[in-house]
């Protein structure tokens, strides 16, 4: 409802300031430009993300200060607090990492977008940049019309640079001719309610242009020719910082809980410090004098004045909020609960971890973790053996020989609310995976794929399973009940190692599943030998020995398909590709099995 009523109330104020001054399109349409290059510039920094982010990431957000720094480095070289929040959103709503680091990277982003401001106003204002602004699009539209990914790359950064560096000279320019129509410092509001006034048009302009950095632009080219006051300009900077978190809230929309929590960090802190700001003004605007004195920024330059004050507002959010994330965190976490470990729900396949092919990976992966889990707790206790056990140190072999407790567990239906959808989504999202991407990614997405299936797969032959344990864990012809128990700690064992695989422990590792399978399968080969025995001695009938054949052979698919998953899932690099494979291909087996599953 409110993008229905926005856009004709924005097309009525343009048209308006058009019939009013011609010399107002030279604004508008230096805002335009400037809009755009921002567009070209984040299309070009998303080139050169392919696993580099994820990378850095890892190394740089594993505490407060790093991540700060993140932040502030990151905005600084994209010149897009806009673009960071959504990298910061998607790489938190796919799991790669946590929220304090990701409120670390807002607060870092927010004192990067100061940069901004010194660029324009030190930069921007001093020198005729329209004349660096045309070979910049010449060159750099060249470059985008290249096969190579990384020229095309560069050629959407310099080309963006060319467009912004043209906004603000259009801009620049629009609002000294304004000045024969219109002087807009007539309209200047003193104290507190200018304060107030001004703040909320900054905030309104931040939010029709979704960029504080364009609102920040408008802002100092306009009080460089004296269109507005420079108390007027710190208010209109005090908005446009406030508004910058629709970006963030927006972002969120499409994002799971971790996204929404994210969204709500960013707009605590910026509304603190907007707050302190604004109670603090004269305060501020003391110390930008003291400053300014001191460096040598003449007293009448307002424009780098109005920087100083953007930077120092901003640091002084970050030093009152820094000392509280961890606070900040409980709060939100308990304002925006996770979802219950339910079954229907996705946990971290969702639009916003989309926008890059690490995210995307890293959140098909933890959701393969996620069926997993779901996965356990049903074979689990479809052998009749509580999830608590299998995480627990407890002697597997003691434990469940000595134990006749059956579980009553119904795997259809437990299957239908809590595997198929997790399975279908993690298809979708694999399969419909962004072609553009390298085949190193696809790869990667088929194995998933792969592993996903092998999960469900064992959940399937569990359920065969499951009929003759029950019949034979309390019954009184040891023969079966101790044979059915060595199916029961087989599978344990490979649910075992997997769940300490994703805790990370460090006295297992990848290969400890090839050596359980292979253990499993002597013990299978064992039982098999002895069967005959076993018949001749009438320690088992003839029918027992045909339904102990059958379920040896379901056990062993079980713990086969999980190994495989596991090494999937759980090799140094999180996903293993064969050597020399190209795009994995599903088998027959496989997709007899994928279509079996879809009809259940």
């Amino acid at each position: 409802m409110l993008k229905q009523i926005l856009l004709p109330v924005i097309f009525v104020i343009l048209g308006a300031g058009f019939w009013i001054s011609p010399n107002f399109k030279e604004i508008a349409a230096g805002v335009s430009i400037f809009l755009f290059g921002m567009t070209f510039l984040e299309d070009g920094f998303r080139t050169f993300t392919g696993g580099v982010l994820e990378k850095i990431l890892a190394k740089t957000t594993n505490k407060l200060w790093k991540a700060i720094s993140f932040g502030v480095v990151s905005t600084t070289l994209m010149q897009s607090s806009s673009l960071v929040s959504v990298i910061t959103i998607s790489f938190l709503s796919s799991g790669l990492i946590g929220l304090a680091a990701g409120i670390g990277i807002i607060f870092g982003a927010n004192l990067g977008t100061t940069t901004g401001a010194w660029l324009i106003a030190g930069f921007g204002l001093k020198v005729k940049i329209s004349a660096y602004a045309m070979p910049m699009l010449v060159f750099g539209i060249i470059l985008v019309f290249q096969r190579s990914k990384n020229l095309k790359g560069i050629g959407y950064i310099l080309a963006g640079l060319g467009l912004l560096f043209l906004g603000i000279h259009y801009m620049k320019e629009g609002f000294e001719s304004f000045r024969e129509t219109i002087d807009l410092a007539q309209f200047a509001v003193d104290g507190y309610a200018g304060l107030f006034l001004f703040a909320g048009v900054g905030i309104a302009a931040t939010v029709i242009m979704q960029s504080s950095h364009a609102t920040l632009v408008i802002i100092i080219t306009a009080l460089s020719v004296g269109q507005i006051t420079y108390d007027n300009a710190l208010a209109l900077a005090i908005g446009a910082n406030i508004g910058t978190t629709i970006t963030a809230i927006i972002g969120s929309l499409s994002a799971n809980y971790q996204g929404k929590r994210l969204a709500g960090a960013h707009l605590i802190f910026n509304l603190t410090t907007g707050v302190i700001a604004i109670l603090l003004i004269s305060q501020f605007i003391w110390l930008v004098d003291e400053i300014s004195n001191n460096v040598g920024i003449a007293a009448d330059n307002y424009t780098l004045k109005l920087a100083v004050f953007h930077t120092l507002f901003n640091m002084v959010g970050v030093l009152v909020m820094a000392p509280f994330v961890t606070k900040l965190v409980q709060i939100l976490e308990r304002a925006i609960p996770a979802p219950m470990d339910s079954i229907v729900e996705t946990r971290y396949l969702n639009q916003s971890v989309t926008e890059f092919p690490e995210t995307l990976l890293i959140a098909v992966r933890n959701e393969t973790l996620h069926l997993f889990n779901n996965a356990n707790k049903i074979i689990a206790h479809g052998i009749s053996i509580h999830k608590s056990t299998i995480n627990s140190d407890v002697d597997l072999d003691e434990t469940i020989q000595g134990s006749k407790e059956l579980i009553v567990e119904d795997i259809d239906a437990q299957y239908a609310v809590s595997i198929k959808s997790l399975h279908s989504a993690i298809t979708d999202f694999s399969g419909n995976a962004n072609t553009e991407m390298n085949s190193d990614f696809a790869n990667k997405f088929y194995e998933l794929r792969r592993a996903s299936l092998r999960i469900v797969q064992a959940v399937k032959d569990t359920k065969h399973l499951k009929k003759n344990v029950t019949a034979y864990i309390a019954s009184d012809n040891d023969a079966m009940r101790r044979e059915y128990n060595n199916i029961r700690i087989n599978i344990a064992r490979i649910l075992r190692l997997i769940s300490k695989l994703e805790r990370g422990d460090a006295n297992v590792d990848v290969h400890d599943l090839d050596e359980n399978k292979l253990s499993a399968k002597e013990g299978r080969n064992a039982t098999l030998r002895n069967i005959d025995q076993m018949i001749r001695t009438k320690a088992i009938t003839p029918e027992m020995a045909t339904s102990l054949m059958n379920d040896l052979s379901y056990s062993k698919s079980i713990i086969r398909d999980l190994t495989r998953a596991g090494k999937i899932l759980f090799n140094a690099n999180a996903i293993t590709l064969p050597d020399g494979s190209g795009i994995v291909e599903l088998s027959d087996d496989e997709i007899a099995a994928l279509s079996e599953i879809k009809d259940v």
